[in-house]
C-alpha cells in the first residue's frame, strides 16, 4: 500500500489490534511504490520472506521445528550486524549507503533456527524481524560501534554484516542547510572506526570473527584475502558489489568465503553461487561450522 496510508494512524492501530488477537503480520518493506515517483513503506514483502514467515509461523517457530537443526549451534551466542549507517550532514541529510540489511537478517534468521542465541544489531534496517531474535536498533556508525562493544565480550560468534560508513562529516549542521544561502557546499570527512578490526584486537579465545567485504569487480578475493589477514579474522565472505543482480539492496547473492581454521596457516575458500539470500545465510553458516569444528 501507499506508505501514506500504511503509516496513518487508524492502519495502525488496526494492525495492532490485529496483532492483539494473535495474529502474525509481516510488515511491509521499503522503497519504490506502484504510486509514480513516490517511495516509501508499503511495498509487499519478497514473496521468498512470506513463505518463510509462513512456514514458522505453521511450524510454531520453533528451533527443532522439522529437519533436525545442523549440529555445533545449540546455544551458540551469535552476534549479527545488518543494514547501512547514515552519517548526519545536517538535521534532513546523511551520507549511507544502499544496503538494505536482507544479507545480515538472513543470518540471524539462520543462526536462530539452527538453535543459537542471537543478537542483531541493526542500522537502518526497515525488514521484518525474525522471530527470536534480541533486536538493537543503530544510525551511525559511532552507534554501532557503542553497541558491538557492549555485545562483543559475550558472544561466541561475531557475523559483521552491516556496511559501515567508512567516513563521516567533521561537523554536522544542527539545522538545515539551505541551499538559497549558499553558492556551493563542501563536506569535511573523517574516517570512522574500523568496528571489527577494533573488536578483533580484544577478543578472547574461542570467539569467530567473520567479516564482509563488499568489493567492486575484479581482484575482489583478492581484497578480501588482504583483510583477513590485516584484520585479524577467521573469515571474510567477499561479493562483487559491481553486478546488479546480486550484492546491496538485491533479493539474491553470489558470495566467496575465505577462512583460516587450525594454525591458520592455510586459507580455505568456499564459492556460494547466486541464491536467495536465505540459501546463501545457509552456506556461510555451513562454513562458518566447519571453521570452528577444525580447531
Amino acid at each position: 500500500m501507499n506508505n501514506r496510508m500504511y503509516e496513518h494512524p487508524a492502519t495502525r492501530a488496526n494492525l495492532q489490534t490485529l496483532r492483539e488477537r494473535g495474529v502474525h503480520i509481516i510488515e511491509p518493506e521499503a522503497g519504490r511504490l506502484a504510486s509514480a515517483g513516490e517511495e516509501g513503506v508499503g511495498r509487499l514483502a519478497d514473496p521468498e520472506r512470506l513463505l518463510a514467515v509462513s512456514e514458522e509461523v505453521l511450524a510454531g517457530a520453533a528451533p527443532d521445528a522439522g529437519e533436525p537443526a545442523p549440529e555445533g549451534w545449540q546455544g551458540v551466542k551469535v552476534l549479527v550486524t545488518a543494514g547501512g549507517t547514515r552519517e548526519p550532514i545536517d538535521s534532513v541529510r546523511f551520507l549511507g549507503n544502499s544496503s538494505s540489511g536482507r544479507m545480515g537478517l538472513e543470518l540471524a534468521r539462520a543462526a536462530r533456527a539452527r538453535g543459537a542465541d542471537v543478537t542483531l544489531v541493526a542500522a537502518n534496517v526497515a525488514l521484518e524481524r525474525p522471530r527470536g531474535v534480541r533486536w538493537r536498533e543503530v544510525g551511525t556508525a559511532a552507534e554501532l560501534e557503542a553497541a558491538c562493544d557492549e555485545e562483543f565480550p559475550g558472544c561466541d560468534v561475531l557475523l559483521m554484516a552491516a556496511a559501515v560508513a567508512d567516513f563521516r562529516p567533521v561537523v554536522a549542521e544542527d539545522g538545515k542547510i539551505k541551499k538559497a544561502d549558499r553558492a556551493s557546499l563542501e563536506l569535511a570527512l573523517e574516517p570512522t572506526t574500523d568496528v571489527i578490526a577494533t573488536l578483533a584486537a580484544h577478543r578472547r579465545e574461542g570467539q569467530t570473527l567473520v567479516g564482509f567485504a563488499a568489493e567492486h569487480g575484479a581482484g575482489a578475493v583478492d581484497s578480501a584475502r588482504e583483510k583477513l589477514a590485516a584484520k585479524r579474522l577467521d573469515a571474510v565472505v567477499v561479493n562483487d558489489i559491481s553486478r546488479a543482480d546480486i550484492g546491496f539492496d538485491a533479493e539474491a547473492n553470489e558470495v566467496t568465503v575465505l577462512g583460516l581454521r587450525g594454525d591458520r596457516s592455510e586459507i580455505e575458500q568456499w564459492h556460494v553461487p547466486r541464491a536467495a539470500k536465505a540459501q546463501v545465510a545457509e552456506a556461510i553458516l555451513d562454513a562458518v561450522g566447519e571453521l570452528r569444528g577444525g580447531r
